[in-house]
């Protein structure tokens, strides 16, 4: 079975974003050391545009074949005029406003996006899945997230978007290992106690 990752990037305080969803303000920490660990682990989870910019383009998948993202997160890169951010994956966007997807590798969910991501894992294949966000999205996936890996930044919002926009709900996540860099971030790798 193909395993749910939910890679994200938050603030110390896990803030995914400001109140607004905004995150540009931990932008300034993708460079140096960070940026050339994050380029050669996970190529997959940069957008195309930013894989042609640093020569990247055709750089193979090495975790994910899909993405997953809510309708706040991909709105981002319709704004840009990108409708497919992440053209060398297969992307899924859960949305409830979206009725007819603008690019043909975009597919929309608008019900059962639980149901859908049961079917993608029961798919074959060395490669997962990755939950790029947003809040709420993670929200209503949390029951089916394997993975955890939190990308954070040393930044304290005091308010935001929170990583899971779910009610008052305990689930335990073991870790699994920590890196730090020189510029003040962490990742951190969880996987979902059974």
């Amino acid at each position: 079975m193909r395993k749910l990752t939910y890679l994200v990037a938050c603030s110390i305080d896990g803030f995914i974003g400001d109140p607004n969803g905004d995150a540009s303000s931990m932008f300034q920490f993708a460079g140096g050391e960070y940026l050339a660990w994050y380029e050669a682990e996970y190529p997959d989870a940069l957008p195309v545009e930013a894989r042609t910019a640093i020569g990247i383009a055709d750089a193979e998948n090495k975790r994910f074949d899909t993405v997953i993202q809510g309708r706040g997160s991909y709105q981002i890169g319709l704004d840009a005029d990108i409708p497919s951010p992440y053209g060398h994956l297969r992307e899924i966007v859960a949305s409830r406003t979206l009725e007819k997807a603008p690019h043909p590798n975009v597919e929309i969910v608008t019900g059962d996006i639980v149901g859908r991501v049961r079917e993608l894992k029961a798919e074959d294949g060395d490669l997962g899945i990755w939950l790029c966000g947003g809040s709420q999205i993670a929200g209503e996936l949390l029951d089916e997230v394997d993975e955890l890996v939190i990308k954070t930044y040393p930044q304290v919002y005091g308010a935001g978007m929170p990583m899971f926009g779910t009610g008052f709900a305990v689930t335990d996540f073991a870790l699994d290992g920590v890196k730090a860099f020189e510029n003040g971030v962490v990742v951190r790798w969880y996987s979902r106690k059974r």
